[in-house]
C-alpha cells in the first residue's frame, strides 16, 4: 500500500489553473495532482469554475543547502507572525524561491498538509533537509499553538549556526588555498623550469653546489613520477574522506585530532561548544524534555567527540543525575560553561544561561578568526618565501660561482 502511494506521488505534477469562484471573482493558483482531470475535480469540490489548467515544467534545480532551509524557515515564520495562513505561506515562499528544487520540496510538503497530514509529519518525510531537531521544535509548536514563535526561534538558531560555520570555513579557506597554490607552483617549477637550468649546467665544467644537485635530482623525480605524486595525493585525500565517512572510529579519531590541533583546534572547540549550547537552549526553551532534547543536541553537535559525550550525558540525566554533574563527568566542557549551567539549573533559567554561553563563544570564535587571519598572513609569506626563494637560490648558485671564477 505504501509503495503504491509512493509511486502515485512520484507521478504527480504541478498544474497552474485559472477560474472563477462562487462570487464570480477571478481566481488562480497552483496545485499538485496526478492529472488535469484530478485538478478539475478538486477545484469543482471547492466551488471553483475552471477556465484553464496548464501543467508546469519543473527543472531539477541545484542542490538544496542549509542556507535554503534557513531562509525558508525565516520566511515561513515571518508570514505566519503576520497572520498569513500556513498553506498560503507555503505557496508564496515556493513560488518566490529561485531554486526549483526548493520549490518542488515545498509543494510536496504543502500537498501533504493539504491532504490532512500534520506539518511535523510532512517535514519528517524529508529527513535529508529537516533533521530531528527541526521536526521536534515544529511538533512542540503545533502542540502548544505557538508554531509562529518556534519557527522564528528555529530560524534564528539556524542563522546563528550557519554564521559560525561560515566563520570556520573562512578561517580554513585561506591557508588551504595558499597551500594548494604553493604545491602547484612548486610542481610547475620542478617539471618545467628546473629541467631548462639542467640543460644549461651540463657544460658547466665544475662540480655543482650541493643544493643545486639536490633540487635537480628532486626535479628528475617529479618529471619521471609526476603521475604517481599527483595520483597518490588526490587518492589519499579521497581515501581519507571516504574512510571518515564510512568508519566511525576514523571519524572520532579525526575529530579528536581536530580539537587538539594547534591554532585551529581552539577555534573548532569554541564553535562546537557554541553550537551545542545554542541547540540545547533552543530545544529547552521550546519545552522539549531535557533527555529528548539531548538526543537532538548530540546529532547537531557536529563533532564525534561531543556526540559521544552528549550520549553519555543523556544516559546519566535519564537516571536522575543533574545536567551540570553529567557535563562535568564528560570532561569536554570548560569550567565557565559548567558554572553557567549550574546557575541556570539552580535559578530555573537554564535556557537563558545556555543562550548567554552560546553568545559568548560565538564572539570568541569571531575574535579567534580575526586573530588567526592576521597571524596566518606573515607565516604563509615566510613559508612561501622560503620555499620558492630556496629553489631560485639553489638554481642560481652555479651562476654566482661562475661569476666569481671569472
Amino acid at each position: 500500500m505504501a509503495v503504491a502511494q509512493k509511486k502515485a506521488a512520484s507521478k504527480e505534477q504541478i498544474f497552474s489553473w485559472e477560474g472563477t469562484d462562487k462570487a464570480g471573482k477571478r481566481v488562480k493558483g497552483e496545485m499538485r495532482a496526478g492529472g488535469e482531470a484530478q485538478v478539475n475535480a478538486m477545484l469543482r469540490r471547492q466551488g471553483i469554475k475552471v477556465s484553464r489548467v496548464k501543467k508546469q515544467r519543473m527543472s531539477v534545480g541545484s542542490k538544496i543547502t542549509e542556507k535554503d532551509i534557513a531562509l525558508f524557515t525565516r520566511q515561513l515564520a515571518t508570514m505566519m507572525r503576520s497572520g498569513v495562513p500556513l498553506l498560503q505561506a507555503f505557496d508564496i515562499v515556493a513560488k518566490g524561491h529561485s531554486n526549483p528544487a526548493v520549490t518542488k520540496l515545498l509543494f510536496d510538503i504543502k500537498g501533504d498538509v493539504e491532504t490532512g497530514s500534520s506539518l511535523t509529519n510532512a517535514f519528517r518525510k524529508f529527513p535529508l533537509y529537516f533533521d530531528a531537531l527541526f521536526c521536534n521544535l515544529v511538533q512542540a509548536g503545533e502542540q502548544a499553538g505557538i508554531l509562529d514563535t518556534l519557527l522564528d526561534r528555529l530560524a534564528t538558531y539556524k542563522e546563528k549556526i550557519l554564521a559560525v560555520k561560515a566563520k570556520i570555513k573562512s578561517a580554513m579557506f585561506y591557508p588551504t588555498a595558499v597551500i594548494i597554490a604553493a604545491f602547484v607552483i612548486t610542481a610547475v617549477i620542478m617539471i618545467f623550469v628546473i629541467p631548462a637550468f639542467k640543460d644549461l649546467f651540463q657544460n658547466f665544467g665544475a662540480d655543482l653546489p650541493a643544493p643545486t644537485v639536490f633540487v635537480m635530482n628532486l626535479s628528475d623525480f617529479f618529471v619521471s613520477y609526476w603521475w604517481a605524486i599527483f595520483g597518490s595525493i588526490f587518492g589519499s585525500i579521497y581515501g581519507f574522506f571516504e574512510a571518515k565517512k564510512r568508519s566511525r572510529a576514523m571519524q572520532v579519531a579525526f575529530d579528536r585530532f581536530l580539537l587538539r590541533a594547534p591554532i585551529f583546534g581552539e577555534i573548532v572547540r569554541k564553535a562546537t561548544i557554541s553550537r551545542w549550547t545554542r541547540t540545547l537552549a533552543t530545544m529547552f526553551a521550546a519545552g522539549v524534555p531535557l533527555v529528548e532534547a539531548l538526543d537532538s543536541v548530540a546529532g547537531a553537535s557536529g563533532n564525534a567527540v561531543y556526540h559521544d559525550a552528549t550520549k553519555k550525558i543523556q544516559a546519566e540525566v535519564s537516571t536522575g543525575t543533574s545536567l551540570t554533574v553529567s557535563m562535568q563527568n564528560s570532561e569536554v566542557f570548560p569550567n565557565m560553561v559548567l558554572q553557567m549551567v549550574s546557575i541556570g539549573e539552580e535559578s530555573g533559567a537554564l535556557d537563558s544561561m545556555l543562550s548567554k554561553v552560546a553568545d559568548f563563544y560565538e564572539e570568541e570564535v569571531d575574535t579567534a578568526v580575526e586573530s588567526l587571519s592576521s597571524l596566518m598572513e606573515p607565516i604563509i609569506m615566510v613559508v612561501l618565501g622560503t620555499l620558492i626563494g630556496g629553489l631560485v637560490v639553489a638554481m642560481y648558485l652555479p651562476i654566482f660561482k661562475m661569476g666569481q671564477a671569472v
